[in-house]
């Protein structure tokens, strides 16, 4: 029986995880994640390369990594896991996430595995790992991230293959990535001389745009923060937060840019503000994003649109001769429902965009060039294509922390379902009220619990700032009582 004590400090796992070393939190419900090196370290990434060769039995695994501190000796320990595990790796090294998931898609079944090395959008003291099957569809909760953390976390000796992997390094990814998404947009050959800002944020996205940019002729690509770093020196990378797009915001008004793009740590989101400098909100540029993929297409393709997201969304979508389709939240689940659905796109609120053509992955490059693409035809400015989309009053995404959010949601739906004139629980609550003599007091919103924290995440929606103000005042106080 092996003992602990080979596994590089695993004398005690059960000590070590009360201890926090191995904390139990960082299998989430789409990836694996924590503090690095106080959580996720190179002790945990070879137990984890150990266990997901003894789960899975992998022939070949593809590992990639971004630029985080952490990263290198991360990926050293989960390559040294899986080898002496007898897997052989394909080392693509330096890799956004959506490259990641080309290297795996285009191989059609060559890999058995991928492993992906970052904490993506969380600030620098962070890291982990996203996993996928062969087919690039996500390991996460309900499709095998439990038993992932069980075997890591329990005393089970994991063995190790009287014949090691070999180890394999892969060069020529990018340009096979950049290849793809230019194909796939297909730009006008006669590019208009723009200006367009970009903030890679210190993360990922700027190993990609240099070669990408020199794709664009024509087009002045001003670049802000695209050296790697991962220690975020300028700002987090999270588009999300309007305060991050600061410095994006007054480059675009002040350089006069068709728009501004900002990316994400591993780059597979991507946030946008027009020539004004306003931000798009994510569910709207889901809306145009759709409008634009579905150009020229025939028959009623479905796209996803997450179930936070206006009702603006699907009636965009309708109108662009599309099949709206509502869908819960994360990547993991949404890839799975894409191709149940065979749904030729599908958009969150938390500005990932996923293509069928990128094996239901997202590509935030390829959500660029479509922008580009769609002004170029349109011949007028951003904010005159995206205004128009925006038709109620969304509150945004309101984080509360509570003890018990089943519950408050019980509590929710409880106070409300006698005036409800649609009930969902596709994930958490929805409930949606119409009013046939008062249509102007229409609304709706989401209740959701936090997958590892607890935290309850509320959005609502009205057809005024009066009605939205009145019921989120109304939910506010309903989950703060007792909470």
């Amino acid at each position: 029986m092996e003992t602990l004590a080979k596994c590089a400090g695993f004398v005690n796992l059960s000590r070590l995880v009360h201890n926090g070393v191995m904390n139990p939190d960082i299998f989430r419900a789409y990836d694996i994640r924590g503090l690095s090196p106080e959580e996720v370290d190179e002790v945990a990434a070879r137990r984890i390369g150990k266990a997901l060769a003894q789960i899975y039995q992998p022939g070949r695994v593809v590992v990639g990594r971004d630029m985080r501190t952490t990263s290198p000796a991360l990926e050293q320990a989960l390559v040294e896991g899986l080898t002496v595990s007898g897997v052989a790796v394909m080392n693509v090294g330096l890799c956004t996430t959506p490259m990641f998931d080309v290297a795996i898609g285009e191989a059609k079944g060559g890999y058995d595995l991928g492993v992906m090395i970052t904490a993506s959008h969380n600030p620098a003291v962070y890291n982990g790992f996203k996993i996928a099957k062969g087919n690039v569809q996500a390991v996460g909760k309900g499709s095998g991230m439990e038993a992932l953390r069980d075997m890591v976390l329990s005393e089970q000796p994991l063995l190790e293959s009287p014949v090691h992997g070999s180890v394999e390094e892969d060069k020529g990814l990018l340009d096979r990535y950049l290849e793809r998404i230019v194909s796939l947009a297909g730009l006008p050959k006669d590019l208009p001389e723009w200006k367009v800002a970009v903030d890679a944020g210190n993360g990922m996205e700027g190993y990609v745009l240099p070669k990408l940019s020199k794709k664009l002729k024509g087009i002045e690509v001003i670049p802000l923060y695209w050296e790697l770093d991962g220690s975020f020196p300028n700002h987090e990378a999270n588009p999300l937060k309007t305060e991050t797009l600061k410095k994006l915001r007054e480059t675009v008004v002040k350089r006069g840019c068709a728009f501004g793009a900002a990316f994400d740590g591993d780059a597979d989101r991507v946030g946008f503000v027009d020539e004004e400098g306003t931000p798009i909100p994510g569910d709207l540029l889901t809306a145009l994003l759709a409008r634009e993929w579905l150009r020229g297409r025939e028959g009623k393709e479905k796209i996803l649109y997450d179930l936070r997201s206006s009702w603006s969304v699907p009636e965009v979508i309708r109108e662009s001769g599309g099949e709206p389709v509502m869908c819960p939240v994360g990547h993991s689940h949404i890839k799975k429902m894409m191709r149940q659905e065979r749904a030729l796109f599908a958009g969150e609120l938390s500005m990932h965009f996923y293509f069928s053509d990128m094996w239901s992955c997202e590509s935030g490059d390829l959500a660029m060039l479509l922008i580009l693409r769609m002004l170029i035809r349109e011949g007028k400015p951003l904010s005159k294509i995206w205004n128009p989309m925006h038709r109620y009053v969304h509150s945004g995404e309101i984080n509360f922390t509570v003890r018990d959010q089943t519950t408050i949601m019980q509590r929710l739906e409880s106070y409300y379902e006698n005036e409800a004139k649609e009930i969902l629980k596709l994930d958490g609550l929805r409930m949606e009220f119409r009013y046939k003599r008062d249509p102007e007091r229409d609304w709706w919103f989401s209740a959701r619990a936090a997958n590892t924290e607890p935290v309850l995440r509320l959005n609502l929606e009205a057809k005024s700032e009066k009605e939205m103000e009145k019921h989120k005042e109304e939910l506010t106080r309903m989950i703060t009582s007792n909470a």
